[in-house]
C-alpha cells in the first residue's frame, strides 16, 4: 500500500511534478492526480498501483511501511539511489 503522502514525498525527493510521475508510471495525469487527492491510502486499482510503485523504486525511491524498521516506526520514502 502507498499514502497520498508518501506519493508527494517521493516527488519531492526525486525533484519530479505529477506529470512526470505519471510519464514514468505510464499512468495519465488525471489518475496520478486522483491517486494524490486520497485522504489517506491510495485508491485505485491494483495494475495502477503496481505501476506506480514499480516507478517510484526503478526512480530510486524505497517506501517504509507502516511498522517497518525506521527510528519512528511510520510509514515514509527514502531515496535509495538513482539508477545510473
Amino acid at each position: 500500500m502507498i499514502t497520498a503522502g508518501q506519493m508527494r514525498a517521493a516527488r519531492a525527493l526525486l525533484g519530479i511534478d505529477q506529470r512526470r510521475l505519471a510519464e514514468l508510471s505510464t499512468l495519465s495525469l488525471p489518475t496520478i492526480q486522483r491517486m494524490e487527492a486520497s485522504g489517506d491510502v491510495v485508491r485505485g486499482n491494483v495494475d495502477s498501483l503496481v505501476k506506480l510503485v514499480r516507478a517510484l523504486r526503478g526512480a530510486g525511491v524505497e517506501l517504509i511501511d507502516e511498522g517497518a524498521a525506521s527510528a519512528a516506526g511510520g510509514r515514509g520514502v527514502r531515496l535509495i539511489g538513482r539508477p545510473a
